[in-house]
């Protein structure tokens, strides 16, 4: 049985299984999704967003790129923002990174990986801001992990400078932004940013006139 052969066989079983424990599971799920959460995470295969969670399917709105990054020219995170903020009215976004993070650790060294390059350098900008305080620890893995950390503080930074949660903010107040970096050698996650909807959190340069926010 070749692994993807595997992977239909596997599909039927949960599906019984979950038809088993509630018959109208996929009823529901069909007719509509109302998902409090949008999930921007790490591609990463290890790093899935309802197993961590422990939440089932349409509990949380997902968008994964390589190193859970908020790049404001990415017109796929901005769509899935956009959609999970103005339609579904999601009440709060999890930016989750996890501790040894492949693009993370590309991002800190110089090789050269084609493409990839364009998408690690937005990582790397994160890294030149906190250049000081990563440099000054002493292993490798260390530093990985502490750039994991200040590069989702830094994706939160990057949400609340867009105009869709800003006119979410003025509009119903939500949603939260929550920083998480996930631990994949425990399964646990760490709280790093939670951010209400205070424009004082924004850096003024960064906000949008009240008016203009409609236009």
């Amino acid at each position: 049985m070749s692994p993807y052969e595997k992977l239909l066989i596997q599909n039927k079983a949960w599906s019984d299984d979950q038809k088993q424990i509630d018959e109208n599971f996929f009823g529901r799920l069909a007719k509509q999704q109302s998902p409090k959460f949008l999930w921007i995470g790490c591609s990463d295969s290890r790093v899935p967003a309802n197993q961590i969670t422990g939440t089932d399917p349409g509990e949380i709105f997902v968008h994964r790129n390589i190193a859970n990054m908020v790049v404001h020219t990415d017109l796929n995170l901005l769509s899935v923002l956009e959609y999970a903020v103005a339609v579904l009215k999601v009440e709060h976004i999890i930016v989750c990174g996890h501790y040894g993070c492949g693009g993370i650790e590309a991002a800190l060294g110089n090789k050269s990986f084609g493409i990839i390059n364009k998408w690690l350098l937005n990582i790397k900008e994160v890294y030149k801001l906190y250049q000081k305080e990563i440099d000054a620890i002493e292993t490798h893995e260390d530093k990985v992990n502490a750039l994991v950390e200040y590069n989702v503080i830094e994706q939160c930074q990057d949400l609340i400078k867009t105009s869709i949660i800003q006119k979410a903010w003025r509009d119903r107040s939500a949603p939260k932004i929550h920083g998480w970096a996930y631990g994949l050698k425990d399964g646990l996650v760490k709280e790093l940013v939670n951010i209400e909807s205070d424009f004082e959190a924004i850096n003024p340069i960064f906000r949008f006139e009240m008016d203009e926010l409609d236009k």
